[in-house]
């Protein structure tokens, strides 16, 4: 089941790569988010063909990551707090939640003390919700910029979360933005950072953030079905 549910995502992926415009021309990695779905089922995703997994909480993924058993790329894609900055760097290939100088100043320390250099996401919150975590566009740049700085992290790129919107279409201009300042950021003489992920869209509007250009998609629903509370 979950085979046939990775296939058709997929496929979708590749479908709505076709309808990009020419300039956008990078290949999309698809997270596979496993928040509040069990070790059997991820194993499953996994045989099937996935190698990104992304977890929301530190608690949950920690019991996950002791007992999985299979060799994957790990994504926090959940709101992060300083407190938990220590297990983050440890158990988290890549931090997606990025959100305040605060947090970034927390991962360095914490992936400091550990020999690492974490590669991080900065979060944006293009639409202003205040239910949602990120930076307002007004306040990226100094993030930006104290994130490349800092000698423990790697700055690889942005994340965002749309809004809810029972018609998906909606979500177009939110993601077409945000490529706009993925595409700005690159050409930042950063002295560390390697921008090259823009993640954004989830089971429900993931094709139209494909098409906006996309090149992480973290998906979860459309693969695993309903959570399991």
């Amino acid at each position: 089941m979950i085979a046939e549910k990775l296939q058709e995502v997929e496929e979708k992926i590749e479908a709505a790569k076709a309808r990009r415009t020419p300039q956008i021309t990078e290949d999309v990695q698809l997270v596979a988010v496993t928040k509040n779905h069990d070790v059997a089922a991820m194993r499953e995703a996994i045989d099937a063909g996935v190698t990104d997994i992304g977890e929301n909480r530190i608690q949950e993924a920690m019991g996950k990551y002791e007992t999985l058993g299979r060799q994957v790329t790990w994504h926090l894609i959940g709101h992060l707090q300083t407190n938990k900055a220590k297990q983050a760097v440890k158990y988290f290939d890549l931090i997606h939640s990025v959100d305040t100088p605060h947090l970034a100043r927390a991962l360095d320390k914490e992936a400091g003390k550990i020999g690492k250099v974490q590669d991080v996401l900065v979060q944006v919150n293009l639409a202003k919700e205040e239910s949602k975590s990120g930076v307002y566009e007004e306040d990226l740049q100094p993030l930006l910029q104290l994130v490349d700085e800092l000698p423990h992290l790697r700055l690889c790129g942005l994340m965002c979360i749309a809004p809810n919107y029972d018609d998906t279409e909606k979500c177009r201009p939110l993601f077409r933005r945000m490529r706009e300042i993925f595409d700005g950021i690159k050409d930042i003489p950063f002295q560390t950072a390697n921008i090259k992920y823009l993640s954004m869209g989830m089971s429900h509007d993931y094709g139209i953030a494909i098409e906006e250009g996309a090149n992480i998609v973290r998906v979860g629903t459309a693969i695993f079905g309903p959570r399991q509370y």
